[in-house]
């Protein structure tokens, strides 16, 4: 029995303390263009939406401070007459406070988990901002990030390969 105990003290200690607060966030850019608006259609239309997500992070001055930015954009088409009815792009930004994540996981940690924390917050602003345009809100679903993420990196690698086989030949 106290090798057990012995045994789960060691775990405990190789398990790394990880600390993460989020300092601020920020609106860095936004844009709501009511096309349908501005054409003059209305009625009731069906929108067609399509979501772009891209996400980015830098090292700030100060120890264990990290800003990641996510970053989406929204185009909403009608079905019925194929043409845009409302663009919108949001560039949104948080600052981080990030220790004891080991050195080669770090970067997955700032692509997975901060957007994470980030996303409810962009989720209420893009819905408010497209009901407060005129249109139903536009409630998005979770985004996986962890998906996103080996995406980039398979397609990362692609590249690489690709680009290996050029010089090659």
């Amino acid at each position: 029995m106290t090798e057990e105990i012995a045994a789960d003290k060691e775990d405990a200690k190789q398990v790394p303390s990880v600390i993460m607060r989020v300092l601020s966030q920020s609106i860095r850019d936004m844009s709501f263009e009511n096309v349908m608006a501005q054409k003059g259609i209305s009625g009731e239309v069906q929108p067609e939406i399509s979501v772009q997500v891209n996400l980015g992070t830098q090292k700030r001055k100060a120890d264990h401070q990290y800003e990641v930015r996510l970053k989406l954009g929204l185009k909403a088409k009608a079905k019925d007459l194929g043409e845009d009815l409302f663009l919108f792009e949001i560039d949104y930004s948080g600052l981080f406070h990030v220790e004891g994540v080991p050195e080669n996981q770090l970067h997955p940690f700032l692509m997975i988990e901060c957007p994470r924390m980030l996303f409810p917050f962009v989720r209420r602003i893009v819905s408010d901002v497209t009901r407060d345009g005129g249109y139903p809100p536009v409630n998005l679903d979770n985004i996986d990030f962890v998906a996103m993420y080996r995406n980039e990196l398979q397609r990362r690698q692609a590249e690489q390969a690709e680009k290996a086989e050029k010089e090659d030949a």
